[in-house]
Parts: C-alpha cells; structure tokens; sequence
C-alpha cells in the first residue's frame, strides 16, 4: 500500500523555483522549458475564479512582462505547505521601460508582494491561484 507523504517546505521551493526563475528577467530565458519544467501539461494560472491561463499563454505574459521590465525580479520570501498545496509569498520589483499598466516609464522602480496558492499533482504544479499588487507598484511607478 502507497503512503502520501506531506510534501516539505525543501521540496515544495524545488518544485516551484523553475516558474520563479522563469519570471526573473524573462526576456533572457527558455520560459516555455522552465514552466515545463516546473508544471503539468495541463497546469492552469488563475487571476479570478474563472480567468486562468493555459502553460503556452502564461508563457506569452512572462515575456510581455519582461518587456515591460526587463530588469524584473521575482524573488520566493516565504512558502508554506499543506496536503497538496503550495503557497508563496513573493516579491517582485523592477523599473519599467515601457509602458506598464497605462503608465508610461517615469525611471522610478517598483516592489510589490504577490501570493500565490499552487495545487501538485505528480510532483509538478498543476494549478495556481495569485493575487499581485500591481495597484500598489503602479503608484510607486508614478511616484505617489
């Protein structure tokens, strides 16, 4: 008979460090063979109950967000585990050089948290659940 082990916190940020390092500077990275790396086929990224995202259109945001920030970091400052659960505490920060949620580039960087709820299956991600403060970072952008 096969026994679940609860997955550690060493084992749930290897799991997730290939997606991370996919939004660090994305512009420079494999993004497509990082998200493989890190998800299932049929991994979903969700925004909203219902907005969600195939592996190939998160992709596609990576590098539109590295457009926008091509110094753009991601960094993991805290995870928690449970069952099947993931949940990160991120920080992310730049300075835009391009237009960035309707702002134009004003020099000045941002830093925001983001927290994201992962679901694993097979040892790899196969949903996400995240909430960025891209309110928050836009007003550090415009310098209120």
């Amino acid at each position: 008979m096969a026994t679940n082990h609860p997955l550690t916190k060493e084992q749930a940020r290897a799991i997730v460090a290939p997606l991370y390092e996919a939004l660090n500077e994305p512009q420079k990275k494999d993004v497509p063979a990082l998200l493989a790396q890190a998800t299932n086929p049929d991994y979903r990224s969700c925004s909203t109950l219902t907005d969600c995202l195939d592996r190939e259109a998160l992709a596609r945001v990576f590098k539109a967000m590295g457009k926008m920030v091509p110094n753009l970091r991601w960094t993991i400052q805290d995870v928690w585990v449970t069952e099947d659960r993931i949940v990160v505490l991120g920080e992310a920060s730049g300075t835009p050089a391009a237009n960035f949620f309707g702002v134009e580039p004003t020099g000045r960087s941002f830093r925001t948290i983001s927290l994201d709820i992962f679901t694993v299956r097979n040892g790899k991600l196969s949903s996400a659940y995240h909430v960025e403060n891209w309110v928050g970072a836009i007003a550090q952008v415009k310098g209120e």
